[in-house]
């Protein structure tokens, strides 16, 4: 039977905790390197032979390089999955502008248009 240490034992945690963020953001990038449509087949070809063979390096030569078209590429499908940021959407002018669509609709009506404006402004 074998017997870990304390230490030993938080030490195999820290390693795995690691080991598995390593391997999620190489599945980020290698997702992402798919999603361009900025880049060539040949291109995208390069950069995975380059993860592949080197990953340490290519993860970070790629994050470094490309991390800005990354992030917008994110954004644009969260946007299409139809996920909108919460600051976005429950803000007062948020409030402001879907009561305002209620009452272009006629689904609501002048006063309770009024009294929605009033609470968001408070």
């Amino acid at each position: 039977m074998v017997v870990m240490s304390l230490g030993e034992f938080l030490w195999s945690l820290l390693v795995i905790f690691f080991m598995v963020i390593y391997f999620m953001m190489l599945l980020q990038v290698i997702i992402d390197v798919f999603r361009r449509h900025d880049a060539s087949g040949g291109k995208k070809a390069a950069w995975l032979i380059f993860l592949f063979i080197a990953p340490l390096i290519g993860l970070l030569a790629y994050m470094i390089t490309n991390s800005e078209g990354m992030a917008q590429r994110s954004v644009v499908t969260a946007e299409r999955a139809g996920y909108v940021p919460a600051a976005a959407s429950s803000g007062p002018t948020a409030q402001i502008a879907q009561a305002k669509d209620l009452l272009d609709s006629g689904a609501i009506t002048q006063d309770e248009y009024a009294t929605i404006k009033a609470k968001a402004l408070q």
